[in-house]
């Protein structure tokens, strides 16, 4: 992910027998996947990077309505073919798509690529509602296609081993949890700044990965309540205001009674490039995953208990396509739909509730 957490602007080997084009999971271990990429900025071209690194795919096809784009894209992959419509790619014989487009845009085209046939990686968030992503996932389960999002954080080995910690009982009961991401920066493409297309502000954008992470870490528990306060430049908005959050703090009490606080920011004068954490504490001791010297790249690990702390995990480290490359080494394998898809209707859940808005 780039500083700006952006999206690319979207307008708009063997050959396979006839019986593997109807179900592409039949022969993906003797060739290559087929890979469709829609959406080639810097995020789509670097998760298809990432995807083609692993061996186990190849991109056959590429869109973006940028010259540039597309054509750096194909750089990458001088064999695809470059098509201008969403249609045109459904019409190949593809195993998947890599949706890296507007946010408006991701659960209608997920949708359609998936009662294609055609499994989907999609960039954050999978729809702009609890709603929208409730049909998307529901999509996936008619097709028995896998389907993952691009939760990038959950692949960091940092916070791989504070999940194994707090799963396994190492930090106790756990009661509470703080999670943090401010970015200095604020997104680059207008389309952000528009409820419509975006959804929202910095919460939708950077604090579903909060969600996200706090989440599955904790198992995905009940939540009771959830609680936020929402700001543009420096004034409280409500949540259903068509004015774009820059600031956001919400609180999630858990049923276990746990609490879970959450912030996230664009442009805040944090004196760095970014501000980004995930502290856990719990009756047996804490851990917390933390960014070095504002950088969006490079975290620390630690484990604390009393007054010391452990380190567990320190840069460099590449984990910014661990996700894309999981979901193609998973649909090589034949893996369809995964019924941990109706976890990304939680985090849609509760990024409805601290907009304060009622499910669609």
């Amino acid at each position: 992910m780039n500083q700006f957490t952006t999206q690319t602007d979207f307008t708009g080997a063997l050959a396979a027998t006839p019986d593997a084009a109807a179900d592409p999971r039949g022969a993906s271990e003797l060739r290559p996947l087929r890979l469709g990429f829609l959406g080639t900025g810097w995020i789509g071209r670097h998760r298809m990077q990432k995807i083609l690194e692993t061996g186990v795919a190849e991109a056959v096809v590429v869109s973006d309505p940028s010259e540039d784009m597309a054509r750096e894209a194909l750089a990458l992959a001088p064999d695809a073919r470059r098509v201008e419509r969403l249609d045109e790619m459904l019409s190949m014989n593809l195993d998947g798509v890599v949706i890296a487009t507007p946010s408006a845009q991701h659960a209608e085209q997920s949708i359609r690529v998936l009662q294609a046939g055609k499994a989907v990686f999609c960039q954050k968030p999978l729809g702009r509602t609890a709603g929208e992503v409730q049909a998307v996932v529901d999509a996936a389960r008619a097709a028995d296609r896998l389907l993952s999002v691009d939760f990038s954080y959950r692949f960091t080995n940092g916070m791989r081993q504070i999940r194994d910690l707090i799963r396994g009982g190492a930090l106790g009961s756990v009661f509470a949890a703080d999670l943090v991401f401010h970015n200095a920066y604020g997104p680059d493409k207008p389309w952000f700044y528009d409820k419509a297309q975006s959804g929202g502000g910095c919460v939708i954008d950077l604090g579903v990965h909060l969600v996200d992470a706090a989440l599955w870490s904790l198992g995905f528990p009940a939540v009771s309540r959830v609680a936020s306060r929402l700001m543009s430049g420096g004034q409280l908005i409500s949540g259903d205001s068509d004015r774009i959050e820059d600031y956001a703090i919400a609180t999630l009490d858990l049923e276990s009674g746990a609490t879970v606080r959450l912030a996230c920011s664009w442009r805040l004068p944090a004196g760095q490039d970014a501000v980004i954490s995930a502290s856990f504490y719990g009756s047996g001791g804490g851990a917390s995953l933390s960014n070095v010297d504002g950088s969006f790249y490079d975290f620390k690990t630690e484990r604390f208990s009393g007054t010391t702390r452990e380190p567990l995990s320190s840069p460099p480290e590449d984990w910014g396509g661990r996700a894309a490359a999981d979901w193609a080494q998973r649909l090589h394998t034949g893996e369809g739909y995964d019924p941990e898809a109706d976890r990304l209707v939680d985090v849609a859940d509760i990024l409805d509730r601290i907009y304060a808005r009622h499910r669609d």
